[in-house]
C-alpha cells in the first residue's frame, strides 16, 4: 500500500494502475493532467467529474477534474475511469455510441451520462484501492442554497387570457394594454419592486 501526500499524486498513481485495465480492452490512455476541482458547470449541476479535450488545453493534454465534494476513494476512482474514457476518445463523442461501446467493454453500467463500475469492475477497482492507499483529501461540504421562489410579475388579459412577463424596471408603469382586446391587463405575481 502506498501513502500519497497529495490528492493529485494519488490520482496520477490511479491513472498508472488503470493503464493495464484499458490496455487489456484495446485502449491506450493518453497522457493527461488529473486534478481535484469543480467542473465547468459548478457545484449545483451535480457533476462529479469532467474531462476537457486536448484542443481546450494549452499544453495539448486532456485535463480531468474530480469534484472536491467526493471523498470516498472508490467513488473517486470510479469517476476517474469514466473520465478517462472521455480522454481516450478526446471528448469527441460525449456519451454517444463510441463512449458507450468503450464504457461497456471496460465494465461500466447504467445510463452513460452517469455510468459507473459494474460488479466485475468494482472488484478490480477495490483491489487497486488496496494498492493505492487512502485518498488524501477531505471532501468539501458545499452548502447549497435553494433558490428563492418568487412569483414572478406578469400581466394577464381577463378576456382572452394573453399573458406577458414583466421586467422589474417597467413595474412602476403598471400593467400594459392587451394588444388584442385593448384593455388594461391584470397584475399577477409579485409586483413589489425589490
Amino acid at each position: 500500500m502506498q501513502n500519497h501526500k497529495t490528492r493529485e499524486d494519488w490520482l496520477l498513481a490511479a491513472v498508472e494502475l488503470l493503464k493495464p485495465l484499458f490496455a487489456a480492452k484495446g485502449y491506450t490512455l493518453p497522457p493527461c493532467q488529473v486534478s481535484c476541482g469543480f467542473t465547468s458547470t459548478g457545484v449545483r449541476s451535480g457533476h462529479i467529474g469532467q474531462c476537457w479535450s486536448t484542443q481546450s488545453a494549452g499544453d495539448g493534454l486532456n485535463q480531468i477534474f474530480i469534484a472536491p465534494t467526493l471523498g470516498d476513494a472508490f467513488n473517486v476512482i470510479d469517476t476517474l475511469v469514466h473520465e478517462l474514457i472521455h480522454a481516450v476518445d478526446d471528448c469527441e463523442h460525449k456519451h454517444g455510441k463510441e463512449f458507450k461501446k468503450m464504457a461497456l467493454k471496460l465494465g461500466l453500467k447504467g445510463p452513460m451520462r452517469s455510468a459507473g463500475a459494474g460488479p466485475e469492475l468494482k472488484v478490480v477497482l477495490t483491489q487497486m484501492l488496496n494498492e493505492l492507499g487512502p485518498y488524501p483529501h477531505g471532501p468539501l461540504k458545499v452548502a447549497m442554497q435553494k433558490p428563492v421562489s418568487r412569483n414572478r410579475p406578469r400581466a394577464k388579459c381577463n378576456r382572452c387570457g394573453y399573458q406577458v412577463p414583466m421586467l422589474k424596471r417597467f413595474l412602476a408603469y403598471g400593467p400594459p394594454i392587451c394588444p388584442k382586446d385593448k384593455i388594461e391587463m391584470e397584475e399577477i405575481g409579485d409586483w413589489e419592486e425589490s
